[in-house]
Order: C-alpha cells, then structure tokens, then sequence
C-alpha cells in the first residue's frame, strides 16, 4: 500500500513542500553550495524567482500555468530530483568528467522550465495549455532559447535547448547534438529525474487517471486519426489509462531510465545513502496499481491531489468536472 503518512505535497521524505519554489530552491541551494562556490547560484535564483512568477500568471506577456497534471509541483519535484541526481554523480565520479558550476546551473535552470511550453502566451486563444501537448518541448526549448539571456546565460542556449529534449518523446535521445560525453550525461539525469518524480508523487495513480488522462484528450494523444478516416483509440478514459500503466512502465519507462538514459537514476542512492526514495515509491505505485487492477477496484483510489496553478481547479475532483472546466 503506499505510505499514507507521507504529504500529498511533499517530496519522497516527506520534508520539503514541493508546491513552494521558496521551499525547493533552498533545498536546491544546499545541494548546489556542497558541490560549488555560492557565487554560482545567483542566476539559479533568479531563475527560481521567475519561474513563480511565470506559473502563476505575473511573468510579462505569458498566462498563468493552467495544465492540471503538469503543474508547478510537478516541475519543482522534478528540479529537487535533478539536484540529488547530479549530487550522487558529483560523490561517484572522476574530477575530469564532473559537471561544472555553470553546467550544474543550466541543467537545474532547463528543468525549472521543461513544461514552459505548456504555458500560453498572453492573447492564445486555445483553452489550455495542454493543447501543446506534441510539441511542448520544443516550446520549451524555445522559451528557454528567449529567457536566458535575460539572466546573464545567453552563452548557454544551445546546451539548455538540447537537453531540455531528453524530457519528451519530440527528439529521440539519439539524436540530441551536444558537444561533450558530460552534458549528454546531464541530459540523462534530466530525463529521468522527470520520470522518477512524477510516478513517485503520492497521488501518482489518481493524478493519472484525472488529470493526465483530460490532457492527453486535449493534446491528441488519447486517440489517432488514420489517414483512411478512421480513428483508432489509445486511451478510451483515465481507467484504461490507469490498466495500461503497469505496461508502460515496465517497457517505455524501464527503457529509457535503464537504457536510453543509462541508468542515471542510481546516483540518487548517493544521495539518500544506499537506498533510492524515488525508485521505492515509484515501484510502490505500480504494486499498488496492480493489486487494484487484480481487483477491479480502481474506484478504491480517492485521493484528491491539492490544486497549485490558480484556482479554476480549485472545485474539480475528477476527470469528468477537470474537464467540463477547460472544455466549455
């Protein structure tokens, strides 16, 4: 069963709030001074500044986060994973291929901001951001490509616009260009620190079912239209999302944590000493799933995630009323 004495916002030790920027950026901060000088950190906590700003509607010429699945603590819970990762690589790897201070600051940057192009521009006329859904990395990417030189890192744009990419499935890893083995390993890290942190959130399987699933109905993915006008169905509602999961995490995602991106999500046992939080949570969902499955009580699975990107989901507890919001 999984642990009901953790916080529904909280990381997998159940200390850090991860709906507060302030709470994970000084997380984040400890991490970063253990490895490097402070000086080192001033755009990393620009960065974090703005990115509040940027999610909750105050960043000029850009609407408040309104996806219900990608939202702001999926992105912090996702940048404090990063940290840890890039720490346990720190402990366990040669001085010649460490990550600097400015690589460390531009791949926690690029992760602040690897679901920037879900958020709409000021004036789109699209009902929510999860309509981006195909090419919201690439978005990303570009919205990277514009904010850096604002803090200072311009010189860094090429580094940030391709590791962003190890997140989706727009670019296959293989061919992500970038000009040295370390930041590659960088890009792994950032790839399976999102994975890793969204499927050991505690509320993994209801956000699945009620939140991802209504995305996945705006952005396309839920069904394909044939080239002979038929429509093939991938997802028929967020229970058949849910009875597919096990599936896809024991092929696509073991794929790319263990394969694709090299097995990097080991270096969190550094820095947990010896044990992975991230990886006993996640596997205690999938058990969890499958118990329910075995059972056919999916419906046992009540919780209600808390709401952190603005208020329109702030009465909505399940797919069907998400829904009826966004889709008027």
């Amino acid at each position: 069963m999984p642990d009901n004495s953790r916080r529904k916002d909280f990381d997998v030790t159940d200390s850090i709030q991860v709906t507060s920027a302030h709470a994970v950026c000084n997380a984040v901060r400890e991490i970063f001074t253990s490895l490097f000088d402070v000086k080192y950190f001033s755009p990393v906590q620009q960065s974090f500044e703005d990115f509040e700003k940027l999610f909750e509607g105050e960043f000029e010429n850009y609407m408040a986060c309104d996806t219900f699945y990608h939202d702001k603590q999926h992105t912090l819970d996702m940048t404090l994973a990063l940290a840890r990762l890039i720490e346990g690589y720190q402990q366990v790897t040669s001085k010649g291929e460490q990550l600097s201070a400015e690589y460390t600051a531009i791949g926690i940057i690029t992760a602040l901001y690897h679901d920037s192009g879900y958020i709409r521009e000021t004036g789109d006329s699209n009902s929510n951001g999860a309509v981006y859904t195909k090419v919201h990395v690439a978005r990303s990417a570009s919205f990277l490509s514009r904010y850096l030189p604002m803090i200072g890192l311009a010189d860094y744009i090429d580094i940030a616009a391709n590791i962003v990419h190890y997140t989706g499935y727009e670019v296959k890893p293989a061919d992500i260009k970038l000009k040295e083995k370390k930041l590659h390993t960088l890009g792994y890290m950032l790839g399976s620190a999102d994975l890793i942190a969204q499927m050991s959130d505690r509320c993994y399987l209801e956000k699945c079912r009620d939140r991802l699933y209504p995305e996945f109905v705006l952005g396309g993915i839920s069904e394909v239209n044939n080239t002979d006008g038929s429509t093939d169905i991938i997802y028929a509602s967020g229970d058949d999302l849910l009875e597919k999961t096990p599936d896809f995490y024991n092929g696509e995602i073991n794929n790319r944590l263990n394969k694709l991106f090299n097995g990097t999500y080991k270096y969190a046992e550094k820095h947990f000493g010896e044990r992975n939080l991230y990886i006993e949570a996640l596997e205690k969902n999938i058990s969890h799933l499958l118990k329910l499955l075995n059972k056919g009580k999916l419906s046992e699975l009540i919780r209600i995630p808390l709401v952190n990107n603005g208020t329109i989901f702030a009465n909505a507890s399940n797919a069907e009323e998400i829904r009826k919001l966004i889709i008027k």
